[in-house]
């Protein structure tokens, strides 16, 4: 494990996710404006899902598992760079702008959302192996049904939330297992956030926006 800072606009050790998992779905939501602040996010240029290689293959092995069993990945976040959790930031004190409140954090005042870990101030993202997913059912062409929708601020989308139906648990409880099998960490506040546990660069917060141009082989 690479336990030594570099250089946070390096991105030679990234790739583009869609590499090395070509089935995987993409909706990155902090390239549109279909996310909790409600316009697209400084640092995502593209509406790719850029990773650690690493991770890419961990998720490479986790796919491959799920397609057997007639399950694709749904990717909505993946590298997420320092300026992005900036613009996070610097929503988090504008009062005012409450816009998205009623579709992602209905039940908590802007400012709970930073003390109690929903939105953190550095985030495992930028470190470039963590990432928020789902699963598509492709018998039905649709999500499964994880009872709470991404970037719900809430208790119900804790993965152990016991407000939730039988069947929406075990479905959270099905991707969590898959990952955790694939060398990742589940987040205790998300059911979608899982980081790869040897994770290459642990003490590195990475600048360099998201966009392939940024990729070198």
């Amino acid at each position: 494990m690479q336990t030594k800072n570099t250089d946070p606009m390096d991105a030679r050790g990234f790739v583009l996710l869609s590499d090395y998992v070509p089935g995987i779905i993409q909706e990155i939501r902090y390239y549109s404006t279909y996310n909790f602040i409600g316009e697209r996010i400084n640092g995502y240029e593209e509406p790719c899902a850029i990773i650690t290689e690493e991770a890419a293959r961990a998720l490479q092995a986790v796919a491959g598992e799920l397609n057997s069993q007639s399950y694709r990945l749904k990717v909505f976040d993946a590298y997420r760079p320092v300026s992005a959790v900036k613009h996070f930031m610097l929503w988090g004190v504008d009062d005012l702008d409450l816009r998205m409140k009623p579709f992602f954090y209905p039940d908590l005042q802007k400012q709970e959302l930073f003390a109690t870990g929903y939105i953190a101030k550095r985030s495992s993202h930028s470190r470039g192996s963590t990432i928020d997913l789902t699963l598509l059912d492709m018998q039905t062409g649709k999500e499964v049904d994880m009872g709470s929708p991404f970037d719900m601020f809430s208790e119900v989308s804790h993965p152990d939330y016991p407000g939730v139906t039988e069947e929406q648990h075990e479905n959270r409880m099905f991707l969590q297992k898959a990952m955790v099998r694939g060398g990742f960490e589940p987040f205790a506040c998300e059911w979608w956030h899982f980081t790869l546990h040897d994770e290459p660069y642990p003490d590195t917060w990475f600048e360099f926006p998201v966009s392939s141009r940024f990729l070198r082989k």
